[in-house]
């Protein structure tokens, strides 16, 4: 009875929305394969501008699908924008708004003016996660890859709606790297030198051919292209000959105080860990493909938040976000503006591109609807629905906010709050107290700062950032008392 019940919901979403209703199974609700890549950045992929990295498969994909290109992560950090993901709610509802466990920077710093206060270590089991919602709709549900939603295996992807889990823990980065052995007790090893990514999208397909024709949840935030940074040997070689020919760059890098900044992409390993991501993506295309499986398959594809691109070592810097400002840990563009792709052949026109802004709290709401499920209005309390923009029509100018009351290690970022309305960006740093606006519309390389000839609009914006300060009660940083004046 419930699954009839979805299809006529289903069925009748579509019909408001305008979007075609022709299939290709009899399967009762599209299956859904939801990507996440790990710190890549928004300037990382080639329908973005890349001129070193490949990246054919993902290209494609946006082509058969609807491109966003203000599509913005829910925090410059990992934990909390992944937790967004799977509640639709802001990092400060969720209580988690580091990467867990995070710096413990309010512990006796001595060279941080500002302290944090502690956050969450684990998403909260009373949390009714997407993949909860689509499984009890009747959608098998499954994960592959990095979890970092919880300090202990108590509050991992088995508690929070999966039917299986391969890869995810309480490790933001894969213990034993990218080759087996791994050191993941959720990941059996494979043969020595089976490389992660692939691994991933080999359990990923195997799900998919043991589902009995039952729609699926298939979850896939990859571990690439996070560090260490470890390519495939012969694709590294590649690149590294391909660099050798290409014209050294005077200026790789620009210094702020202790921190490096990347100017240019110009890593073999790095490209080489896209490749490999992009490679596994065409391969699951290209096996729904083979199944019969996609025209009815939504595919999502995204990142977790912006690409490393600043350090205070520069061997480990990965890549750059140019024509963005600076990168992972920061509320400028860099930090937070991410790749999006949305692909449902069955139903939504290919080769579309869309400005609205948009985050990550919003694909909870939005994929309840597509599934033909009645909205959780008390559980994704901060996303919207993007449906309307997927078949071509338009949705109310809307607030973003981002809240970051932390300091991001060695990337170099510092305590920060900030809100996007329509075309503009006002970013309010908690230190010094001191207001940046930008016209993103203009400006996306965020360089002239309007606050001052714009004084109007700096005030309204900040007016709003404080207001929803206060309305979600986030918590702020507080003076160090350890802080020694340099």
């Amino acid at each position: 009875m419930l699954r009839v019940i979805v299809l006529v919901v289903w069925v009748m979403l579509l019909q408001h929305e305008g979007l075609s209703q022709k299939r290709q199974t009899d399967t009762l609700a599209p299956n859904i394969i939801f990507i996440v890549a790990d710190d890549l950045g928004w300037a990382d992929v080639g329908y973005n501008g890349s001129t070193l990295y490949k990246t054919p498969n993902i290209d494609k994909l946006a082509g058969l699908g609807i491109v966003f290109n203000c599509a913005y992560s829910a925090s410059p950090v990992c934990s909390p924008s992944r937790a967004a993901l799977l509640t639709g709610k802001h990092p400060v509802q969720t209580d988690i708004t580091d990467y867990i466990p995070g710096d413990r920077h309010y512990g006796p710093h001595t060279h941080q003016k500002l302290a944090s206060q502690p956050f969450a270590m684990q998403l909260p089991l009373a949390e009714h996660t997407l993949a909860e919602a689509l499984k009890k709709a009747g959608y098998r549900t499954f994960f592959a890859g990095k979890w970092h939603l919880g300090e202990n295996e108590n509050f991992g992807p088995l508690q929070h709606g999966f039917d299986k889990n391969l890869g995810g823990n309480h490790t933001g980065h894969p213990a034993g790297g990218y080759f087996s052995p791994y050191q993941n007790p959720q990941l059996p090893d494979g043969p020595n030198g089976e490389y992660l990514t692939d691994r991933l999208t080999d359990e990923t397909m195997a799900f998919i051919r043991q589902n009995d024709n039952r729609p699926f949840f298939a979850f896939m935030p990859y571990y690439s292209v996070h560090l260490p940074l470890q390519g495939k040997p012969d694709t590294v070689e590649k690149y590294r000959q391909l660099l050798t020919k290409k014209k050294a760059v005077s200026e790789v890098f620009e210094k702020n105080g202790d921190t490096y900044s990347k100017l240019v992409q110009n890593n073999p390993q790095y490209a080489a860990m896209v490749e490999s991501l992009d490679e596994n993506i065409g391969r699951l295309m290209n096996f729904l493909q083979t199944e019969g499986l996609a025209r009815n398959t939504i595919i999502i594809f995204t990142s977790d938040n912006g690409g490393m691109s600043t350090s205070n070592a520069k061997e480990q810097i990965p890549t750059s976000n140019l024509p963005l400002r600076a990168g992972k840990g920061y509320l400028y563009e860099g930090g937070i503006r991410v790749p999006l792709v949305i692909s449902w052949q069955a139903n939504l026109k290919g080769g579309q591109h869309t400005n609205f802004p948009v985050s990550g709290m919003d694909f909870y709401p939005t994929l309840l609807q597509l599934a033909g499920l009645p909205p959780m209005p008390q559980q994704h309390i901060d996303g919207i629905s993007l449906v309307p923009l997927l078949s071509g029509k338009s949705l109310a100018v809307r607030s973003l906010f981002w809240h970051y009351p932390h300091y991001s290690g060695g990337l170099g970022g510092t305590p920060a709050g900030a809100v996007r309305m329509g075309r503009y960006k006002l970013i309010e740093w908690y230190e010094s107290n001191t207001i940046e606006l930008y016209n993103l519309d203009k400006d996306a390389g965020e360089k002239v700062n309007l606050a001052t000839s714009k004084p109007q609009q700096t005030r309204k914006l900040r007016q709003m950032l404080h207001r929803w300060r206060h309305q979600v009660k986030a918590k702020m940083p507080h003076a160090n008392p350890n802080y020694k004046v340099p």
